[in-house]
């Protein structure tokens, strides 16, 4: 069997492709894997897999971590080159707890004001 004629076509693989867009945008600037998939074209599960490829081959690094809905830093937005990782922000037990407090307050002062609740006197 013989290959397909190029007809003076250069041939690109997909993934050699897709993969040179990924690092191309890298070196342009920071982002994240979502806005990196959104410039690439590929799939947000792709774009995770190359990224922490590139990040084990100390290839790129975590520049910075973006809070999620929560206030939680679990976004990474990655830099191309070799680097520190940022460090994530974390909350200590206490803080945690005193968070956790807040809201069960408002849930019940919520539940309370809807009428959810009986008030005792």
């Amino acid at each position: 069997m013989t290959p397909p004629s190029t007809k003076g076509k250069r041939l690109v693989k997909i993934n050699a492709f897709t993969q040179a867009k990924l690092i191309e945008a890298l070196l342009d600037g920071v982002y994240t894997c979502t806005e990196l998939a959104e410039m690439t074209g590929l799939h947000y599960v792709t774009v995770l897999q190359y990224t922490r490829e590139l990040h084990r081959a100390k290839a790129a690094h975590i520049c910075n971590w973006e809070k999620d809905t929560r206030g939680r830093d679990v976004i990474k937005i990655y830099k191309i080159g070799r680097g520190k990782d940022a460090k994530r922000e974390k909350l200590s037990g206490a803080e945690r707890q005193a968070r956790t407090r807040e809201k069960r307050k408002a849930v019940e002062f919520a539940h309370l004001l809807t009428g959810g609740a009986r008030a005792q006197a």
